[in-house]
């Protein structure tokens, strides 16, 4: 929400200030090229982990079995 200049908190003039830096637009640019990714891997990752949770249980499952 966009504040007439004399309405504006301290933070919101802080935050402009920050997005007009170099370090701002170059975190911007690479985490829009970089997102994709992040969201394979986080896609994988919890793929393999749940993979393995289910082995897991299975194997727990079984044990229970065979001792009880």
């Amino acid at each position: 929400m966009k504040h007439s200049p004399e309405f504006r908190s301290k933070r919101e003039e802080e935050r402009a200030e920050a997005k007009k830096t170099v370090g701002y637009k170059v975190w911007s640019v690479l985490f829009v090229l970089l997102y994709p990714f992040i969201a394979v891997f986080t896609f994988v990752f919890s793929g393999i982990v749940m993979v393995f949770s289910g082995i897991s249980r299975a194997l727990a499952y079984l044990f229970k079995l065979v001792r009880g």
